[in-house]
């Protein structure tokens, strides 16, 4: 559209104006805006589920997956959820203000490193429209106004729910332009974004590799990268192969379109066809599709699961689907050896009884969070308790992992004297 620069710049401006009143505000009015905002979503509920059925049957009508379908249905009980979850950030200690060190130097001078807002956060993301509440929730809480750009199959819903997150807002006598949606799907929008130096201060893409890698081609800014969750799970010779059928069915098949599902099936040989023959039916049994490379093929067709031979890319793939990819590996070092050169460093885990093959695995894995005997499903902000999350990092500066409300802020100094000069 001819006048979209135009619109970013006002988008930016009203964002900016509004950085600069929530950097002032006392924590008490912040929770009381989460909570407005809380009010506002469960009282508009209504008009954000007859948005979001029209996103719903858009999406099913242009053929797309039922995982993108799951990511973007909204109902009472997802809306009530989103609703808490402001609830839950809201009940979170502030960190804008927290004291990080203090110290006084030989002159007397006194030292704080103290915690502020960002800023402006520019916010790209795709198909999941809850994100839209959890990521104004989280800005909000940390001081900052957020700028928010949802993908197009979901701008029906995203717009109904950033009307209603506005009008808490106003209730509670904050701007309204604290949260605000980027209202066309044009995609330059992401363009003009990344430029907007000056004016947003960290751009967070959340979505496919292709959206995040136009963010970070074009940005002009800091990005902080969320990329693909290629997320492994090793079975160990001395697991306890109930618990491993368990996390693997949970891993895969609780919300397989979700950046924390499991992608890839490691196995020791030792327990390849005891394991294979009772996951591998289980599996099926959800729908999975196997794609196995062939010592794990034979160990499948022994027990009579069906499995289809694996491409060197399945190993590589993040599929968001009922689709995962099995290997047979000689030890722990080996997963560990795959996991490196073919996963993303999102989040990987291990099933076994041995602590030390344990701690083996969790050194020598580098990945943003990394498990043992536990569902990869719980790289989630609000299992850490973090509310929520903005994202799930896999970059190393300045965070990984959930981005909770600390991964949200900066520092500042602050030093105090009473008079000293520099000699």
């Amino acid at each position: 559209m001819a006048d979209l620069p135009q619109l970013i710049a006002q988008l930016g401006s009203q964002a900016r104006a509004a950085a600069r009143t929530l950097a002032g505000t006392p924590p008490a009015r912040i929770d009381a805006a989460l909570e407005a905002m809380a009010q506002a979503l469960l009282a508009a509920q209504m008009d954000i589920l007859n948005a979001n059925a029209g996103d719903v049957s858009a999406a099913k009508a242009a053929g797309q997956t039922a995982a993108l379908v799951d990511r973007l249905t909204l109902n009472p009980e997802r809306l009530a959820q989103c609703a808490a979850g402001l609830r839950q950030v809201a009940a979170l200690p502030h960190p804008v203000g927290q004291v990080l060190r203090e110290w006084t130097r030989p002159n007397g001078l006194k030292f704080t490193k103290v915690r502020v807002p960002l800023g402006v956060i520019g916010f790209i993301y795709e198909s999941r429209p809850n994100v839209t509440v959890d990521a104004a929730g989280l800005c909000l809480k940390s001081g900052n106004a957020v700028i928010l750009r949802g993908g197009s199959e979901a701008l029906r819903s995203n717009l109904a729910i950033a009307a209603a997150l506005a009008r808490g807002l106003a209730a509670a006598g904050l701007p309204a332009h604290a949260v605000q949606l980027v209202p066309v799907t044009d995609r330059d929008a992401v363009r003009l974004l990344g430029e907007s130096v000056g004016v947003i201060d960290l751009l967070i893409p959340r979505g496919g590799k292709g959206l995040i890698a136009t963010v970070v081609q074009s940005a002009r800014i800091p990005v902080i990268k969320h990329y693909d969750g290629i997320c492994a799970l090793y079975v160990d010779q001395s697991a306890d192969l109930a618990m491993a059928e368990k996390i693997a069915v949970n891993g895969k098949c609780s919300r397989p379109g979700v950046c924390n599902a499991l992608e890839t099936l490691l196995v020791h040989r030792d327990v390849a066809d005891k394991f294979l023959a009772a996951a591998g039916q289980a599996l099926a049994a959800h729908g999975v599709k196997l794609r196995a490379e062939p010592q794990a093929l034979a160990a499948l067709a022994r027990a009579g699961v069906a499995a289809a031979p694996a491409t060197n890319d399945d190993f590589r793939t993040e599929f968001l689907d009922l689709i995962l990819a099995v290997k047979i590996v000689d030890d722990c070092a080996a997963a560990i050896a795959h996991i490196e050169t073919h996963g993303s460093h999102h989040t990987d885990t291990i099933v076994t009884a041995d602590a030390a093959t344990a701690e083996q695995f969790l050194a020598g894995v580098d990945s943003a969070v990394v498990l043992w005997n536990a569902s990869t499903r719980f790289n989630d902000g609000h299992e850490f308790g973090f509310g929520a999350e903005i994202g799930i990092s896999t970059d190393r500066l300045h965070a990984r992992g959930p981005m909770g409300l600390e991964e949200l802020t900066s520092y500042k100094y602050v030093v105090r004297g009473d008079g000293q000069v520099r000699g």
